[in-house]
């Protein structure tokens, strides 16, 4: 069974930054595309970076230059570097990805339970 680990969120002051992991356990075969979001009260998800199996990069608008992305297959492992963190960054952070369990077509997606990050003024 595939589980995913999150950790990394916290309370940090303005212009502060955190690091997020995303550990994916199981028998995996390839992870596709992975991402983070995140969701503020009344709001619905956003996705702030994604990257996929080839390392192609995208980021919202609002977090570009400021967060980073990355991943590391050997580990299976999604980590969101979070640098010149602002008070409207201040939101749950899920990890998603899209991997295949037993070959190339059979196509699953997961989401890890969430963080929460505050960025105080």
């Amino acid at each position: 069974q595939v589980q995913l680990v999150e950790s990394g969120g916290g309370l940090v002051q303005a212009g502060g930054s955190l690091r997020l992991s995303c550990v994916v356990s199981g028998n995996i075969y390839r992870i596709n595309l992975v991402g983070w979001y995140r969701r503020t009260p009344g709001e619905q998800r956003e996705m702030v970076a994604a990257i996929t199996s080839g390392g192609s990069t995208n980021y919202a608008d609002s977090v570009k230059g400021r967060f980073t992305i990355s991943r590391d297959d050997a580990k299976n492992t999604v980590y969101l570097q979070m640098n010149s963190l602002r008070p409207e960054d201040t939101a749950v952070y899920y990890c998603h990805v899209n991997l295949n369990l037993n070959g190339w077509q059979d196509r699953y997606d997961y989401w890890g339970q969430g963080t929460q990050v505050t960025v105080s003024s």
